[in-house]
């Protein structure tokens, strides 16, 4: 496993342009469904769900901050493109 410094995650990041993953969560008042796709060497987020409430439907767009960006690859760097960083 690699240790996700700030370079090291600039790398991946570089290395893996236009990777793209999808997570949907359910709980009981609302949906989500996330798409972060990696773009111009950011993690950029976009969240789209909605909730109990009849007018709780929102689409928002963001670049994820560096406590995102460690977060998701850590968790998916097993599916990246590591070759040459260690």
């Amino acid at each position: 496993m690699v240790r996700l410094t700030t370079s090291v995650r600039q790398r991946i990041l570089e290395q893996n342009e236009g990777f793209s993953k999808r997570t949907y969560s359910e709980e009981r008042n609302s949906e989500e469904e996330r798409i972060y796709t990696i773009s111009g060497g950011e993690l950029h987020i976009r969240a789209i769900g909605k909730t109990s409430w009849a007018d709780s439907r929102y689409d928002k767009e963001w670049i994820a901050s560096d406590e995102e960006t460690h977060r998701f690859l850590y968790k998916y760097q097993s599916k990246m493109n590591l070759d040459g960083i260690e």
